[in-house]
């Protein structure tokens, strides 16, 4: 069925052509469906030096070409629909240093070798007072609001009609709740395979962003919006299927463990490269105020600092909740889907392959006990980061080197302009010099 047919039997006016750029911007081009269906065959024309990617204003134009499988009609606004896009030069060439396309690259990687990656994702999120910078609910003042059923319900309107949205378009949403800092919340939907997950993932925001703003709100994905109070995580479960999606290869078929020796090797290479990981999982200057924080009003960050996995215990970059798959408590509310997911394969491929063991797993409370010099801290801010991947051989010959440079390239920009701003902080302690 051609598009335009399906905007008819739907009731589509515009279609949203949306392409994700390196540093997790929606680019996207307002298209009427009467003229949708030549888009779907030639793509949406974009000048690649307007985005966040490493071209300059003298490189032609780049084109992003629809997923049609992937459509999304907003639940908020039926008439339009909302498609992810892979970008190719105008030659129809695929741009393959560019997210989406990395991480299918990664997908066809993992299936090469028999695995099919599931993933889901836990995105908090603030709401705030619209252009504000300060919670919208201004009794929202516990010292530890998490699961707060009166500040949840307070915002009984936003969050039921984004869950929902997440229903009409059959994501199986499960739960919604008020997270540890005031003004912070998180919404549950049902894991699938990674592409599926990412793409949902990134319409999420775009949606949360968009109903918040119709009931007067400003919702951030932030890392770290306010000094004294958690941060914005967004946690990646993930488990290792057969290709066939019918066997969770992260099972221990003994009983006798959590996971198969191919999940510990899996967390294995993950660890041994989680500082590398880090430019990807937490790509903001922000959210280096989010990992290795100190202490929060409600007594807890909630965010890891040691490169260290355990089992039920979320002081840890790992944690194993249970039988069949791990969570990854490392990334934060900037990270790229796509991106993020493409590094995370990566690693854990590489851990398989060269059967890396994790080592013993730690049960202590990395908050209040001091690590052992066998346990790495992660990374104290995006320099840091940056530079621990510029030395990953495993990140930049599996994802590739050229765009692991334009990559590097560009947050460098970033970095240097954060580095030329002069913070109040700066002014109230060394003025007087």
């Amino acid at each position: 069925m051609l598009l335009s047919e399906l905007a008819r039997d739907r009731g589509i006016r515009y279609f949203l052509i949306s392409f994700t750029d390196l540093f997790g911007v929606q680019r996207s081009k307002l298209v009427p469906a009467q003229s949708i269906d030549e888009m779907a065959e030639n793509g949406a024309g974009f000048a690649g030096f307007a985005a966040w990617l490493d071209m300059t204003p003298a490189d032609p134009d780049i084109l992003a070409m629809p997923d049609r499988d992937s459509l999304f009609q907003l639940p908020w606004k039926p008439e339009v629909a909302w498609m992810p896009a892979d970008l190719c030069d105008i030659h129809g060439q695929p741009m393959i240093d560019t997210p989406r396309l990395l991480l299918k690259k990664m997908v066809a990687a993992a299936a090469d070798q028999g695995y099919r990656i599931k993933t889901g994702v836990e995105c908090e999120f603030f709401l705030l007072s619209g252009e504000a910078h300060q919670i919208s609910d201004s009794s929202d003042r516990a010292a530890k609001p998490c699961y707060d059923q009166q500040a949840l319900m307070r915002r009984y309107e936003v969050i039921s009609e984004i869950c929902d949205g997440m229903l009409s378009l059959g994501w199986k949403p499960y739960q919604n709740d008020h997270e540890d800092a005031n003004g912070q919340f998180e919404m549950n939907w049902h894991y699938d395979d990674v592409l599926v997950t990412a793409d949902r993932q990134a319409f999420f925001k775009y949606m949360v962003k968009s109903i918040a703003e119709k009931h007067g709100f400003n919702a951030t994905f932030m890392p770290k919006p306010f000094a004294t109070l958690t941060g914005n995580g967004c946690h990646t479960h993930l488990s290792v299927w057969d290709n066939e999606g019918k066997i969770n290869l992260f099972t221990d078929t003994t009983g006798s463990s959590e996971l198969s020796t191919l999940g510990y090797q899996f967390i294995g290479g993950v660890l041994e490269s989680a500082a590398a990981l880090c430019a990807f999982a937490n790509p903001s200057v922000n959210s280096y105020k989010r990992i290795n924080a100190p202490v929060t009003l409600s007594g807890a960050t909630w965010s890891p600092n040691t490169i260290s996995y355990g089992g039920n215990n979320r002081t840890h970059t790992i944690r194993i909740p249970d039988f069949g798959r791990f969570e990854l408590r490392l990334a934060d509310g900037a990270a790229n889907p796509y991106l993020l997911a493409a590094a995370i394969i990566a690693t854990g491929l590489d851990g398989i392959e060269r059967k890396i063991d994790p080592g013993d797993r730690c049960d202590n409370n990395s908050y209040d006990s001091p690590p052992s010099d066998s346990v790495k801290l992660l990374p104290n801010n995006l320099l840091d980061a940056l530079r621990c991947l510029k030395s990953n051989v495993i990140l930049t010959e599996t994802l590739g080197t050229s765009f692991v440079e334009s990559y590097l390239k560009l947050q460098h920009q970033q970095w240097n302009q954060y580095s030329h701003h002069i913070s109040s902080w700066e002014l109230e302690h060394t003025l007087d010099c």
